[in-house]
């Protein structure tokens, strides 16, 4: 596990993923076997991977990447380090015969997602890319009522995502500074665009063309030595994208914005026969038989309690951490060849669009995305 003294890598994969799993007693095959991963810490700074490891009782660490890709022993590389030495990493692991899974964006360009995606298809290792979205409760009972056929046939789709996030002068940031430099590999169209496409594959097809506008609110930040420096990375994106079938769905991604809704994530799904909500845990619904027949009068006070007219959507079954559930699957697949469809070359499709997102924004006009897979 390399890059697990970040937050993402430290708490959501290491703790809250990989060391649960083994509290729980492992992985159930089911052919009677369990799993139990054995994790082995990796990272440049040797007293931060050493604190880590004796912090949570980790038998094995290191900061010699290639000599644990050539320990026999080590049959998984995982990569949560930032964007820029993701690519490189795998590559090595892959060339070692490892089987991969990582965060995204899986590179810094489409052309390196790809090559990733097709080295690992030639080298025959089980290969896979973290797409927590899809794995939250709220998302989870979306996605159930888009297989049930609630909303008929769906005519658009609205994300709200984002946060403010401090400065780093008066309050200490929540992100990482590299996240605000492009030459780090900041920017939120690379970080959030590749969860924008697979969400929206998934839940209403996928993206065939892709309008967007990228800013930059806040151009000046402080790190963490207290030191300033410029932002030179997109802090907010906004994009209109059509999807396959003709439904439009538009997307505001901001570190920038002072949050009014439920969740730091909402997604709204409108068809024909119903609409839903969703965030990362909640999910509420309305059918077209119970929808309210509001009329438009300024002069007058709202007659509708909105909010109290839509269903909240059952749990019906227990959610684990999305984290965690995504970790399972990939483990099962790499033990019993169990079905996975998150691969690395879904990981390049999410690239792909963020860099037509950026490509947009800088020439001032919509972009096709193109209908074959982007896959190796």
């Amino acid at each position: 596990m390399n890059g697990v003294t970040g937050r993402m890598g430290h708490r959501q994969h290491l703790v809250r993923s990989v060391l649960a799993l083994r509290e729980q007693g492992g992985v159930d095959l089911g052919d009677g076997t369990t799993l139990l991963p054995e994790p082995l810490l990796v990272g440049r700074d040797g007293r931060r991977v050493a604190a880590l490891a004796e912090r949570y009782g980790v038998d094995r660490w290191s900061t010699d990447l290639d000599t644990v890709l050539a320990d026999p022993s080590v049959t998984v590389y995982f990569d949560a380090q930032a964007t820029t030495a993701r690519a490189d990493a795998l590559r090595r692991a892959i060339a070692a015969g490892k089987h991969v899974y990582c965060e995204k964006p899986t590179a810094g360009d489409h052309p390196a997602a790809l090559e990733l995606a097709r080295l690992a298809r030639d080298a025959g290792v089980c290969n896979g890319v973290v797409q927590d979205k899809l794995f939250l409760p709220g998302l989870r009972k979306l996605r159930r009522l888009v297989d049930g056929g609630f909303f008929g046939r769906v005519l658009s789709v609205r994300g709200e995502f984002g946060y403010w996030v401090f400065e780093g002068d008066w309050q200490a940031a929540q992100r990482p500074s590299w996240n605000y430099r492009a030459q780090d590999g900041g920017g939120i169209a690379a970080d959030m665009f590749p969860h924008w496409e697979y969400v929206l594959r998934e839940l209403a097809g996928p993206v065939r063309s892709v309008q967007a506008h990228l800013a930059t609110h806040i151009p000046r930040r402080w790190d963490e030595r207290g030191e300033p420096y410029e932002a030179t990375a997109d802090d907010a994106a906004y994009a209109v994208l059509e999807l396959e079938g003709g439904a439009v769905a538009q997307f505001n991604s901001s570190w920038a914005v002072r949050v009014h809704r439920d969740e730091l994530l909402e997604i709204q799904i409108d068809g024909t026969e119903g609409s839903a909500v969703a965030g990362l845990r909640h999910c509420r619904a309305q059918h077209r038989s119970a929808t309210p027949k509001p009329v438009w009068d300024p002069d007058a006070p709202a007659g509708h309690d909105f909010r109290a007219q839509w269903q909240e959507v059952p749990d019906n079954e227990p959610f684990g951490d999305a984290f965690r559930t995504q970790w399972e699957l990939f483990l099962r697949h790499v033990a019993v060849g169990a079905p996975w469809r998150w691969d690395l070359a879904a990981g390049a499709r999410g690239v792909l669009l963020a860099e037509l997102a950026r490509r947009s924004a800088a020439e001032g006009r919509r972009l096709a995305v193109p209908d074959e897979d982007a896959g190796p």
